[in-house]
């Protein structure tokens, strides 16, 4: 399932329905048309790295090499003002977790394992929902 031939993963939709209730979205930063969660998104031919993040923004990033790129945008982005929530693997190793997330926003650790996508098993990994806001 989690193999190298991809890392995008959509969002199980039952999980973001449950976040949105909460968060008036009103752009995904990281998706493809088919798994975008906004009527606004930023897809890889926009590229969101290069893109000003502005209102309250979902983000479920490549969780590839790439993803700490993501999570320090997302920081940078809260500071000028936006509101970021994203959806990660609960690395608490990393250096971006914590040079960019730890400290510096809100994380929820989420009980249980998601189920990505059409996949029939979850992932292999925990995941945390994480909050910057431009208050920080």
């Amino acid at each position: 399932m989690f193999s190298s031939t991809t890392n995008l993963w959509s969002t199980p939709q039952k999980y973001f329905d449950s976040v949105a209730k909460e968060f008036s979205f009103t752009i995904d930063v990281c998706a493809i048309p088919e798994n975008a969660k906004c009527e606004k998104f930023f897809s890889p031919e926009v590229d969101g790295l290069t893109q000003k993040w502005e209102g309250v923004c979902w983000m479920n990033p490549p969780y590839g090499r790439v993803i700490g790129k993501w999570v320090k945008k997302a920081y940078e982005s809260a500071k000028l003002g936006a509101v970021v929530v994203g959806l990660l693997p609960a690395r608490t190793d990393t250096k971006w977790f914590h040079n960019y997330i730890y400290g510096k926003s809100e994380i929820r650790f989420i009980c249980g394992r998601l189920k990505f996508g059409n996949c029939a098993n979850s992932a292999p990994f925990p995941n945390m929902l994480v909050i910057w806001k431009n208050k920080i």
